[in-house]
């Protein structure tokens, strides 16, 4: 006699199978939906991806393809409500923000599309899309500074010829040599410009791939523990080199673009470093009660702690300290250093 198969056996078959032949469903539609954007059928995209949010309405994947395409068919206002939506729900995806600024910036916004792709950068550092449109930001807020100095002062030679660059940079007329009055040699620039006349906008470059999907980024996440480990190792590395008095070695914990705290020069930041850590005869800094979160696929951390500190000098304090970490060339690297909460 055969016996009858396990009904839960059977259930849970029948849902594994449903579960595979959707995902598969809905990774039809992105693609479908990606591949008619490309080919110049927005609204065919749309109906598309509209399909596949229908099965699965939090999805970035998804959500980033239809603020694609709104951003193609001239809808900022609802593509901004998308990435808006993806910065608050996925706030470790850069793309958004990049797409964010990009809007803003046609729309003459340069203060918010700089904040966004700072924002941009700040989740993943080695995003170069974000690096190149920030360097087109800053070059038209400075035409903007420049056209505002010769508003005041229109017979200004240096703003003239900086303005005329600028432009040429971001897009001006075309070239040719206008002499300066000012003690510098002529240089090659743009035909000189009138105060008060527009620079032309710069163009951004938009991310146009849609972000990695959710069940990519889940794989991503699973190694927390090792990444977690490997941050605090670094932050303990720190404290030890800083309580060893090895000031090169202590340094050697601070990215290239380290931002000193209120804004202080790094040379001026490091000396000062290097005199407080070497005046006391015994230093010891312990790093106590560590909270780790890791963005931004796992190149970015942050680290809040108690800091114990002792020296021959200073008995004992103790402080909440945050560090942020990124990840550069295999290591851990101090981007920026918080006292307090």
């Amino acid at each position: 006699m055969t016996p009858f198969p396990d009904l839960r056996q059977t259930v849970a078959a029948l849902f594994a199978v449903l579960a595979v032949t959707s995902f598969a469903a809905f990774a039809d539609d992105i693609q479908d939906a990606h591949k008619l954007l490309k080919s110049g059928q927005p609204q065919q995209a749309l109906e598309r991806v509209n399909k596949a949010l229908a099965a699965n309405p939090k999805d970035p994947q998804a959500r980033f393809l239809k603020g694609l395409i709104y951003t193609e068919q001239g809808n900022t206002k609802d593509a901004t409500d998308i990435f808006l939506g993806l910065t608050k729900d996925y706030p470790d995806l850069p793309e958004p923000y990049n797409n964010l600024a990009v809007i803003y910036a046609s729309q003459g916004q340069y203060e918010k599309a700089r904040s966004s792709l700072e924002q941009s950068i700040r989740t993943h550092p080695s995003y170069a899309t974000a690096y190149e449109n920030l360097g087109d930001v800053y070059a038209k807020l400075a035409s903007q500074a420049y056209d505002k100095a010769l508003q005041i002062d229109s017979a200004n030679p240096a703003a003239k010829n900086k303005l005329a660059l600028v432009r040429d940079l971001v897009g001006g007329t075309a070239a040719t040599t206008v002499s300066s009055t000012a003690a510098v040699k002529p240089v090659a620039v743009a035909a000189a410009p009138v105060a008060g006349e527009p620079a032309k906008a710069p163009t951004l470059v938009a991310a146009t791939e849609p972000v990695k999907p959710a069940a990519e980024k889940l794989i991503a996440a699973k190694p927390a523990a090792a990444l977690n480990a490997d941050v605090l190792e670094t932050v303990n590395a720190w404290a030890k080199a800083w309580s060893s008095k090895n000031v090169d070695g202590y340094l050697a914990f601070y990215a290239r673009d380290f931002r000193a705290p209120g804004g202080e020069a790094r040379a001026d930041w490091e000396k000062t470093r290097r005199q407080r850590i070497s005046a006391p005869k015994s230093i010891t800094v312990s790093v106590d009660a560590p909270k780790i979160s890791i963005g931004a696929g796992g190149q970015v951390a942050s680290v809040t702690f108690r800091q114990g500190y002792r020296s021959d000098v200073l008995k004992s304090t103790s402080t909440t300290k945050t560090l942020v970490l990124a990840k550069t060339d295999g290591h851990w690297l101090i981007q920026q250093e918080r006292i307090g909460n």
